[in-house]
């Protein structure tokens, strides 16, 4: 039979996602194309609706989406909503407008599996007539025990054997209700013998008394996945079913109920590699726990991992379809650390959220020599931003681009102030750098402070400086932010963090929390007729992080009375924030952090753990030796170490390093003694040194080698090089084998560079011609052009070279 398309081919609303790099699917898809397999390439994104959409799809949703958005083709959004304790139109309509506002636009291609019931039965039926399937009525337990093992062969049930007329109308007495829950099922009778489990004569309805959300007690038999899923691809005209690799094994059952039921044209499945987030739990069960528990305050929660929450934070669509485009498409699964998801959103911000000052636990500064309010004038954009900035415009909050001299705010500078309680210190270590008693400091944007003296209370904690004003020729070590005392806006600070304190918060034992997790070969909880009566592990709940959300209050600079409530912010050495969307009020402000500026979870995963301090000024640790001084110069023997070292190929300054260090040297003794040989030790000396010493690093100087070879053959880039090297130092792996593994290998020929560099050239003459006019700044602007012409395989260095040398020709 032939499936009927349901609508015209007509392609969605053009996105502007990043693309997606070159990869299997990519390939069959173009060989499909201009073979004339299809005309248009048609993909789905089928998620069930028992939860909101989280970081979990993002992947799967980018992948299938923008495949087809690519090609000029049709993409469709599916509520998989054909189990009906769990389906809800609550879900169904959350994910449908969290997935709009990632940015996906199917047009008029929503649809529902539970559309679909009367054909999916009826498509059951004639599996029964041709005798394809039949009615079985063992139990669970004993069906499970016949189909047996991977060594032992399945075993007919005793009612495999019922004739087509039997099945018939037991199927109909199903579907009419007269049987209990449990009694019957619908099987595929397909080959009980298979080496494949799926094909042992799948399950392919169930009998599931229960309230449905669309369709009422209209049903009391609903189908499983495996027979819904392939039927509705091929009813919606879906060219290419996308799907995880736990599905690996269910393509069979797709195959087969194509090939029964005769679907021309018929859509075929393709798996690749899930793609699991360490410190992250995306089990909607699990997620629905913390709900219920009170962990966090719903769904929305900034700290869950839900889209909705994620929108909630602050963090933007495009931040989070640049993330989903650098994970990378691979037949493998593979866990993304946490950071480079976090690391996307920063640098989304980082040119979208202008800069202003809030101090979050104030401390009151006095500033005796001011005798009147003065009026500043201060940048909201620094140097670098606007350096960058292709147009040499900046933004003002509310969006508008303006030269970076008219994207300025009035900030009022009081004799009453407020600094960070942190930023003064009655009696400083050593290296403190802010302020001091009789120290001075650099006030943002408004001249240099000395602290005369201070008040404190009666515990003894600093209520109040005194401090006066000096003049530009005098000297600070440091720089503070501030708010006008008086001026300022009092506000709520949510200082959120990463909600789980391990990486692998769903790990089945304790000791494996810390470890990377690893993507599940099978969740049994996506798109699968979650169980509900399955037992829950509840261990995850006690790796939440206490300080995942940290209040306080204090103030802000006043301009944001001004702007939009949707700017986003970068305040001032404390992170990116905006007005929180739910409980945020015009006379009670509530800024959120998004994130934070810099990544202080790899500090904390890299270093060590710190010893208890010794109370003892001058005494060694029990049982250690205390840790030798560094020599200001080398013994003879050192200097002849640095001699055979630079000989082999190391750089002075890191030869020095090593000829000092026993355990560097150790790890560089079966290094290869050829070419490979300096990077491998750059690696060792400015990458792996602290892990080394800790005993973290888990992989050799050997397995560095054919690493190092690939980088110097440009085969690949220096950021995949460090990538893959921060990777194997935790995991052990070789990163050869990484990179085979994840695609990650591909340099770009000096051909193919120059050919990028031509092309966006001739695609952007006037700021070509602007760049010649002196706006040197626009070779930022080429950079980012060749880069994403060529899928991120260009060489940084190479690539300034070729571009500069065409730019100037």
């Amino acid at each position: 039979m032939t499936a009927p398309d349901p609508s015209p081919a007509t392609a969605p609303a053009v996105n502007h996602a990043p693309r997606v790099t070159p990869n299997f699917i990519t390939e069959i898809i173009e060989r499909d194309l201009q073979g004339g397999k299809y005309p248009q390439v048609v993909t789905r994104f089928p998620p069930e609706p028992s939860g909101y959409a989280h970081l979990g799809h993002i992947f799967a949703s980018f992948v299938d989406f923008q495949t087809a958005a690519q090609y000029g083709g049709r993409y469709h959004l599916r509520m998989d909503d054909t189990n009906p304790a769990l389906a809800t139109q609550e879900y169904a309509d959350a994910i449908a407008e969290d997935l709009r506002w990632l940015g996906w636009d199917w047009g008029e291609h929503l649809y529902y599996a539970s559309d679909y019931f009367e054909r999916y039965y009826a498509y059951a039926e004639q599996l029964v007539q041709q005798g394809d399937a039949y009615v079985d009525s063992v139990t669970g337990e004993e069906m499970a025990r016949l189909r047996g093992d991977a060594r032992i062969p399945g075993t007919p049930s005793p009612y495999r054997s019922r004739t087509p007329e039997e099945n018939l109308d037991l199927l109909r007495r199903m579907r009419a209700g007269e049987f209990p829950d449990g009694a019957h099922v619908l099987r595929a009778k397909i080959d009980l013998a298979s080496p494949n489990m799926k094909l042992r004569d799948p399950v392919l309805y169930r009998i599931l008394r229960g309230q449905h959300y669309r369709a009422g007690t209209a049903w009391c038999i609903y189908p499983m996945y495996d027979f819904q899923h392939p039927l509705q691809d091929a009813i919606e005209g879906v060219t290419h079913s996308l799907c995880s690799l736990e599905f690996v094994d269910n393509r069979a059952i797709y195959d087969w109920l194509m090939d029964r039921l005769n679907f021309t044209p018929r859509p075929h499945q393709y798996e690749f590699g899930r793609r699991g987030l360490a410190y992250t739990i995306t089990s909607k069960r699990k997620l629905r726990r913390l709900v219920e528990a009170g962990a966090v305050h719903g769904w929305d929660d900034p700290r869950m991992p839900t889209l909705r929450a994620q929108r909630r934070l602050g963090v933007t669509p495009e931040a989070i379809r640049a993330f989903a485009a650098q994970i990378g498409v691979s037949r493998t699964n593979r866990t993304v650390d946490l950071s480079v998801y976090e690391n996307a959103v920063r640098d989304d911000l980082n040119h979208r959220a202008p800069r202003v000052m809030a101090v979050l636990e104030p401390l009151a500064v006095t500033l005796e020599n001011l005798a009147a309010p003065q009026t500043l004038s201060l940048p909201y954009w620094p140097f670098d931003v606007v350096r960058d900035s292709p147009d040499g415009l900046v933004a003002l909050p509310d969006g508008t681009r303006v030269p970076a001299e008219q994207a300025v705010r009035d900030v009022p500078l009081t004799p009453e102030l407020l600094i960070e309680r942190e930023d003064f210190n009655p009696a400083p270590p050593k290296g403190y750098k802010r302020l001091t008693p009789g120290g001075t400091v650099r006030l943002r944007g408004a001249g240099i402070i000395r602290a005369e003296r201070f008040d404190t209370d009666e515990q003894g904690q600093v209520t109040r400086v005194y401090a006066t004003l000096l003049g530009e020729d005098a000297r600070a070590g440091g720089v503070i932010h501030w708010v006008s005392a008086t001026q300022g806006v009092p506000a709520e600070f949510r200082l959120y963090d990463r909600l789980f304190r391990v990486p692998n918060p769903e790990a089945a034992n304790p000791e494996d929390a810390q470890a990377e997790p690893v993507p599940p070969a099978f969740d049994p909880e996506e798109n699968s007729h979650e169980d509900e009566t399955r037992p829950l592990n509840a261990d995850f709940m006690a790796f939440l992080n206490p300080d995942s959300l940290r209040v306080t209050r204090g103030v802000v600079e006043p301009s944001v009375r001004r702007d939009p409530a949707g700017t986003r912010y970068q305040f001032e050495r404390q992170g990116y924030f905006w007005r929180d969307p739910v409980d945020s009020r015009e006379d009670a402000l509530v800024f959120g952090r998004i994130i934070t500026l810099k990544d202080t979870w790899a500090r904390m995963d890299l270093k060590p753990a710190a010893p208890a301090r010794d109370a003892r000024p001058d005494a060694a640790k029990p049982g250690k030796a205390a840790a030798p001084a560094v020599p200001t110069s080398l013994t003879p023997a050192q200097e002849a170490e640095v001699t055979r070292l630079t000989g082999l190929g190391a750089a002075d300054a890191e030869a020095r390093t090593l000829a000092r260090d026993e355990t560097l040297l150790a790890f560089l003794r079966d290094a290869p003694q050829d070419d490979t040989f300096g990077q491998v030790a750059s690696w060792t000396v400015n990458d792996l040194a602290a892990g080394l010493r800790a005993g973290d690093v888990r992989v050799t100087a050997a397995q560095l080698a054919p690493l190092a070879a690939l980088l110097a053959g440009r085969q690949v880039t220096t950021r995949v090089a460090r990538e893959v090297l921060a990777r194997a130092a935790h995991s052990g792996e070789a990163p050869a084998t990484i990179i085979d593994r994840d695609n990650l290998a591909g340099g770009l020929s000096d051909e193919a560079l120059h050919a990028a560099i031509a092309q966006v050239l001739s695609s952007n003459p006037d700021k070509v011609e602007a760049y010649r006019g002196g706006k040197s700044a626009l070779l930022g602007f080429f950079t980012g052009q060749v880069m994403r012409a060529t899928g991120g395989k260009a060489d940084p260095a190479a690539l300034t070279a070729a571009l500069t040398a065409a730019l100037n020709s």
